[in-house]
């Protein structure tokens, strides 16, 4: 008997939920299909779908979907609201479901992640579970297990990303969602060069979240988008560890634009904020990137020579 297959775009959810997603459904015996990583013919074919008002990671969500359309029997697109009250997503997490079930012919495999309303996301994987044919206890079990697997690797990444903070290279903290920071076409260009200009990069998605979405209120009390909380709570953590932040987002993100703009006011750490949309050149990047390195070598090495003054006093 063939194994069901379930395709997952590789874009915005798949970040957050891609290996979560992967284990367990392999553990229900389904085949995953990812999309691949983004190029510019699924940029491309997202644009011509997509409305013109959607952000850059929406078209781009799309264009992955497109990739997928006759390659697999489900399409997995969750539907999430909030994580709590004080805890919303985007309404682009709430809307794709809808969007993607109205747009392509593919079958859509879906859950509620809706806490407000005691709609969980183990709630979600025991009734996807169901709906692929298994037994509620086998769906639970196949959850813990996937969710165990899956934190184990997150907490060797968050490890990791702490242990750079050691590094004597100048430090940068990356603030931006993963589905930006780690897309081949969108933020991976400009981590990259980044690298090649020597500079040791911590990511604002490898903390710990409980601990960076409760640091975030000494930057805005008022906030209540789930990932933007956890994004700028890595700010405390680690402003007196890195030299400058880099702000990545893309145009016409609502959320980012707003808490960017409200965060670099109140911070004293030197910022570059990288608004992506046009992705037809890296040359004007490549000069603002070189500069805002060059901007932070020049502060650090004025620092360092003001702490190694030594005073000298005349004779009475």
């Amino acid at each position: 008997m063939n194994k069901i297959k379930i395709g997952i775009p590789r874009s915005i959810l798949y970040y957050y939920y891609g290996e979560l997603w992967t284990n367990f459904l392999k553990k229900i015996n389904c085949e995953v299909i990812i999309s691949p990583t983004t190029n510019r013919e699924i940029m491309e074919k997202g644009n011509k779908i997509a409305n013109d008002e959607m952000c850059l990671s929406m078209k781009n969500l799309l264009g992955h979907v497109f990739y997928l359309e006759d390659k697999c029997d489900y399409l997995l697109i969750p539907r999430i609201d909030n994580y709590g009250v004080d805890n919303q997503t985007c309404t682009n997490f709430l809307a794709m479901y809808d969007i993607i079930k109205n747009l392509f012919q593919t079958p859509v495999l879906n859950y509620n992640i809706d806490v407000v309303h005691k709609d969980t996301e183990e709630k979600g994987f025991i009734y996807i579970g169901i709906q692929l044919g298994c037994t509620k206890k086998q769906a639970l079990e196949a959850y813990d297990q996937a969710k165990k697997q899956t934190e184990e690797q997150k907490q060797i990444q968050i490890k990791q990303n702490l242990q750079k903070l050691k590094s004597k290279k100048n430090k940068l903290l990356i603030v931006g969602h993963p589905y930006n920071l780690y897309d081949d076409l969108i933020g991976k260009p400009i981590l990259d060069y980044l690298k090649k200009l020597d500079v040791e990069l911590i990511y604002s998605d490898l903390f710990y979240h409980q601990m960076t979405s409760k640091l975030s209120k000494q930057l805005s009390c008022e906030l209540y988008w789930k990932f933007n909380k956890e994004n700028i709570g890595s700010i405390p953590v680690v402003e007196n560890k890195v030299d400058g932040v880099v702000f990545l987002s893309v145009f016409p993100c609502g959320p980012d634009s707003l808490v960017n703009e409200l965060v670099i006011r109140k911070i004293k750490l030197p910022c570059l904020n990288l608004i992506m949309d046009d992705l037809d050149s890296m040359a004007g990047f490549e000069t603002r990137l070189e500069s805002f390195v060059d901007v932070i070598q020049e502060r650090k090495r004025k620092h360092e020579q003001k702490n190694n003054l030594i005073p000298t006093y005349g004779k009475l």
